[in-house]
């Protein structure tokens, strides 16, 4: 049904909603763990999973979500179509598998702390670029026409 579709360009202000609700919740969730183990070896921890998620898995998955989102040629997508099958069953299994540790116990509460707060924040800046994305294409379409 065409209700269902969005602009091409749509479809990266969709991924950056997405990914900024999921990276605030998950941001959320590691930094009410924090206050009991705050110290420099835990932030700087937080800053490692930060930048790992960001440089080598979320930074590239953006930048193939948006040649993906470019390459299409007609002019309005299913709204789903903002990923693709694999980064949906990828997303399912992280949400479950977060849902599950916390649940399980089995994580202690500085690992949450930590490990949350700095994948949450990759979450969330993989937001901003599809943002910053949706938001250049957005003038660019403007000043063409």
């Amino acid at each position: 049904m065409s209700i269902f579709k969005v602009k091409t360009n749509t479809l990266l202000l969709l991924a950056c909603l997405v990914w900024m609700a999921a990276g605030g919740n998950i941001l959320r969730l590691g930094l009410l763990s924090y206050p009991p183990f705050v110290n420099v070896w835990n932030i700087l921890l937080s800053l490692l999973v930060f930048s790992v998620f960001g440089r080598f898995i979320f930074g590239p998955l953006v930048k193939k979500h948006r040649t993906r989102i470019a390459g299409y040629e007609e002019e309005k997508q299913y709204f789903f179509r903002f990923f693709d099958g694999k980064s949906f069953l990828i997303m399912a299994f992280m949400m479950g598998g977060g849902i599950g540790l916390r649940a399980s116990g089995v994580a202690p509460d500085v690992f949450i702390a930590v490990f949350y707060s700095g994948l949450g924040a990759a979450l969330m800046l993989a937001g901003v670029l599809f943002g910053v994305y949706y938001i250049k294409n957005h003038i660019a379409a403007r000043q063409a026409g």
